[in-house]
């Protein structure tokens, strides 16, 4: 017999970081989920990228079962770390923060692709080529 979902929430915690304080412990107390079980199970699940940001996908069941679904970390995050800055350009028109090249933006691309909703990596490359110009990075062709 299935079982029933009750609620599915995403969150986004750095890996092998989690701990029962905000956003995790409330975002899934609500739920009625034991906190500790899941913050041993995701940082176990991560502990090889730590301190990378890990979106998480945490299906919960009626008996108060859970399903961890990970993603790759946001292509913000992995541009940021390219261009090895410490967070994007507020006037992104003007003010350029950053440098990236094209063999990164392809690195980036074939690492977020399960997560994108394309399966052609130029599309994805242009994709994350569009964030990091919102971001105020320029790109080196």
């Amino acid at each position: 017999m299935a079982k029933i979902v009750k609620a599915k929430i995403t969150l986004q915690i750095p890996g092998g970081q989690a701990n029962p304080a905000p956003p995790v412990g409330p975002a899934l107390g609500q739920h009625g989920l034991n906190i500790q079980e899941f913050c041993s199970k995701f940082n176990e699940a991560t502990k090889d990228k730590m301190g990378e940001i890990i979106p998480v996908e945490i299906t919960i069941y009626q008996d108060r079962t859970f399903d961890l679904k990970f993603k790759e970390p946001p292509v913000s995050y992995l541009l940021k770390k390219a261009a090895g800055i410490e967070k994007g350009s507020s006037d992104s028109l003007k003010q350029k923060v950053g440098k990236v090249t094209r063999k990164q933006l392809e690195e980036i691309a074939q690492r977020k692709m399960k997560d994108l909703n394309t399966n052609d990596l130029e599309s994805a490359i242009k994709m994350i080529k569009g964030t990091a110009i919102s971001m105020g990075i320029e790109v080196e062709e």
